[in-house]
């Protein structure tokens, strides 16, 4: 088919307005990822500096929530390979969110570059334990970290260790 099905909602008081869906070729999403970016950063990119700070860091809040309920679900049906990609995902967004709030440096490195490397996470996630006193953060990050290799790209992790990471990860 070649087809890559994408839901769309808007809310405006709490109240769906809007319910459609954007359907993108399979192969672009393909070409997406293989360049590195995700699809999301890019459309943020795309849109630039115009694009009001309160909507992107609710958009990225919004998609940490939507990743979390998927982990959750993951987590209940016995999948901990793709409980492990959602968790290591709602902390990638609420840390891309942190540090555009903050204007850390690393998110101005993101933004020059077009993407946000690996590393840049894990240094926005040290610099926001420093900046907020918040050691926690840092904790999060390496736990999502951890979960992302060993459970999502090696395959090792149990679904009893992944209900042990996600306890930690909710409420980040």
């Amino acid at each position: 088919m070649g087809l890559l099905l994408i839901d769309v909602e808007d809310e405006l008081l709490g109240m769906s307005i809007i319910d459609a869906s954007i359907y993108i070729p399979e192969r672009l999403i393909r070409e997406v990822e293989r360049r590195g970016f995700n699809v999301t950063d890019l459309i943020i990119s795309t849109l630039g500096r115009d694009i009001d700070l309160k909507t992107v860091v609710e958009a990225r809040i919004e998609l940490a929530e939507k990743y979390f309920a998927e982990a959750k679900e993951y987590v209940g049906r016995g999948d901990a390979v793709q409980a492990s990609e959602k968790i290591y995902k709602v902390v990638e967004e609420c840390i891309k969110a942190l540090a555009q709030h903050y204007n850390m440096p690393e998110h101005e490195v993101a933004v020059k570059e077009g993407r946000w490397w690996t590393q840049l996470l894990g240094k926005a996630a040290r610099g926001l334990s420093r900046t907020l006193n918040e050691p926690k953060i840092t904790d999060v990050w390496a736990r999502a970290y951890d979960i992302y290799v060993w459970g999502f790209h090696e395959s090792k992790y149990t679904i009893e260790d992944v209900k042990e990471d996600i306890k930690h990860i909710d409420g980040c």
